[in-house]
């Protein structure tokens, strides 16, 4: 049996949590603590609140999903102002084994280690994610989040990428205006623009143009609310227009990675619209790829719900890394 820390940095919060990992290699997660980054100077002052925490004393490995690249010798974050020295780890935090992987990889580790029971079901066939092959991974949060992963049985390898970045194609005319609102401030418009978190904002600004209505500016979580709880009809059209969009870039993004063994949506926003998901156009636009289109439906297309899957795929990540996979 193996204890470690696993950590998983973003820019707002840092999630910390004891894991286990069995002889058989079965990991299990302790309750999280969440520390709000604006409170703490650094990683390491932040590891000591937690530290003192438990008592004063943490087990000796540890394992930390880091939102950002985590090659190189000084690893800093986008929306925090932490820095970690990979080199000065050991010693400043009185551990002998540590991973680092990138947090999108450790989602990915999640998904190549979660049983059937964390997958919801949202289009092709309702069946598990297939033993062999290639898994598509795509969280739409602050980002796009894109990796794959590929397994033959239990062994598997987690390859994270930048398809986020890939240019998002209209395919009717509300996204060719989703398109030129966008093209106005940047001159490549890449998927990220429009199916992450943030990019409701311009397709509720959009539809608001399209009908000659005048909004007041509101902010992406205001439209993602008023989307969901019935208050506002365009915002309800601009999550649709969402769902539509991202199902187009996940059928893209599929048949790039070959992700044939099945697709998995991952992210917090993913879960909160879970529902609008399943009932929007969402599986028809993945579908949609001309001659490819049997194809496409014989996929099948899930969303991770573990509660902590960053935590979760750290401990997986060391596991996989410090050779104590089952």
């Amino acid at each position: 049996m193996t204890q470690l820390v696993v950590v998983d940095i973003g820019g707002t919060h840092a999630r910390f949590a004891i894991a286990t990992i069995s002889s058989a290699g079965a990991i299990t997660l302790g309750e999280p603590a969440t520390l709000h980054t604006a409170d703490h100077a650094s990683f390491q002052t932040a590891w000591e609140a937690f530290r003192a925490r438990n008592g004063g004393t943490l087990p000796r490995a540890v394992s930390m999903a880091i939102a950002g690249p985590v090659g190189g010798e000084v690893i800093r974050f986008t929306n925090n102002p932490w820095i970690i020295r990979p080199a000065l780890i050991t010693a400043k935090l009185d551990v002998d084994r540590f991973t680092l992987v990138n947090d999108f990889a450790a989602v990915a580790h999640a998904v190549a280690r979660a049983d059937d029971s964390q997958f919801l079901h949202l289009a092709g066939p309702d069946e598990p994610l297939r033993p062999s092959g290639t898994i598509s991974v795509i969280g739409p949060g602050t980002g796009l989040g894109v990796a794959h992963v590929w397994r033959d049985g239990a062994a598997y390898r987690v390859q994270a990428t930048e398809g986020g970045h890939i240019d998002f194609a209209p395919l009717d005319s509300i996204e060719d205006a989703i398109l030129a609102r966008l093209r106005k401030r940047h001159n490549r418009v890449s998927v990220e623009r429009v199916v992450a978190g943030p990019g409701i904002v311009d397709i509720y600004q959009t539809l608001a143009a399209i009908e000659g209505r005048a909004v007041p500016e509101r902010d992406a979580i205001e439209i993602w609310t008023a989307g969901q709880d019935g208050s506002d009809s365009l915002a309800a059209a601009a999550v649709d227009r969402f769902c539509l969009s991202l199902g187009s870039v996940a059928g893209d993004i599929t048949l790039a990675q070959g992700g044939f063994a099945g697709v998995v949506i991952a992210g917090g926003l993913g879960y909160r619209i879970r529902e609008t998901l399943r009932t929007s156009g969402f599986a028809q636009r993945f579908r949609a790829k001309g001659r490819f289109e049997s194809l496409m439906a014989s996929i099948p297309v899930k969303l991770i719900v573990h509660p902590q899957p960053g935590l979760f795929g750290a401990a997986a990540a060391f596991a996989e890394e410090h050779g104590v996979s089952p």
